[in-house]
């Protein structure tokens, strides 16, 4: 399923939980209540909820799909979608170096290490970084000149992990989304990278968060980042240096991975900051991240 979180355009309506279906958006909790059920209208309500939660929901769509009961459907150009998790409940995961042929571009013009990491590289984005397709890139001339993007698989945690051996890791995986990695290239601080990628504006998420019984592989999906429709990044997660099982099982080592926890997965080479000549965002430019079988998140620039 593609799980969005959404407004009506026609109305002021609360952030909702809904299913996106072809051309439509169905709204999960007044679906399920027209079928006398019960059912979150949020993503984290429903991830909290647990296997048994999306169960019902999959059969509800399944018994209704095209024959929609009254007041639970919008089409989609109707919707207004959202970072599918608004407000994470704790900083996002990201994984730096994660892409063999990024390490060497960072290497070149970032004074990074041209060696391998041994281990995953964690960062972190605070929840006050997200925004959702078509809202704004902040671009503030008075931080920074150097605003570079990173297209990036994200995964999303389903249960608690802690202490897990790789075999299970993916046991805890609720589904995948799209980030787009903002990074302000000139404000990394003495090898610290919050402040350089965790500035709010700086994670865009969505549109949506596909459940992972619909990608049975994360490791061979394509995905390219474009700037004003100029493909800059085009790549396929199959050349992850670390794949997905093994970052969960690292993070889960020291720092449990709560339901709805997010871990953006690391990006390809092709950034703003390996390009010759270097290339960066401004005002006016519109960023596009895809990738296959999620979906395409496309957000401006803006000048603040």
């Amino acid at each position: 399923m593609r799980l969005v979180t959404y407004q009506n355009r026609a109305r002021t309506d609360a952030a909702r939980l809904g299913v996106w279906i072809d051309d439509r958006v169905i709204d999960v909790a007044r679906l399920a209540a027209s079928a006398g059920a019960e059912l979150p209208d949020s993503m984290l309500g429903l991830i909290d909820a647990g296997p048994g939660a999306l169960a019902l929901l999959a059969e509800l769509c399944a018994r209704h799909a095209g024959q929609w009961p009254a007041h639970t459907s919008l089409w989609l150009d109707n919707v207004r979608l959202l970072a599918p998790i608004p407000q994470p409940r704790k900083n996002i995961f990201g994984i730096g170096l994660n892409y063999v042929e990024h390490v060497a571009e960072s290497s070149r013009s970032l004074d990074t290490s041209a060696q391998l990491p041994a281990q995953p590289v964690v960062f972190s984005k605070p929840p006050t970084s997200v925004i959702g397709p078509g809202d704004a890139i902040e671009h503030n001339a008075r931080i920074t000149r150097q605003l570079d993007w990173e297209v990036e698989l994200a995964v999303v945690i389903g249960r608690q992990a802690k202490g897990i051996a790789e075999a299970q890791a993916m046991d805890h995986v609720f589904g995948y989304t799209v980030i787009n990695d903002i990074s302000a290239r000139d404000n990394r601080r003495a090898g610290q990278w919050i402040f350089s990628k965790g500035q709010d504006t700086y994670c865009p998420m969505g549109p949506c968060i596909v459940t992972a019984d619909e990608i049975p592989d994360p490791h061979d999906l394509a995905l390219t980042l474009k700037k004003n429709g100029e493909l800059k990044q085009d790549s396929n997660t199959r050349h992850m240096l670390f794949k997905v099982p093994t970052l969960i099982a690292d993070i889960a080592s020291a720092i449990t991975l709560e339901p709805g926890d997010i871990i953006a997965t690391g990006t390809p080479s092709g950034v703003g900051a390996g390009r010759t000549p270097q290339e960066w965002m401004v005002p006016g430019d519109v960023i596009e991240a895809w990738v296959e079988g999620i979906g395409l998140l496309r957000n401006p620039v803006v000048s603040i």
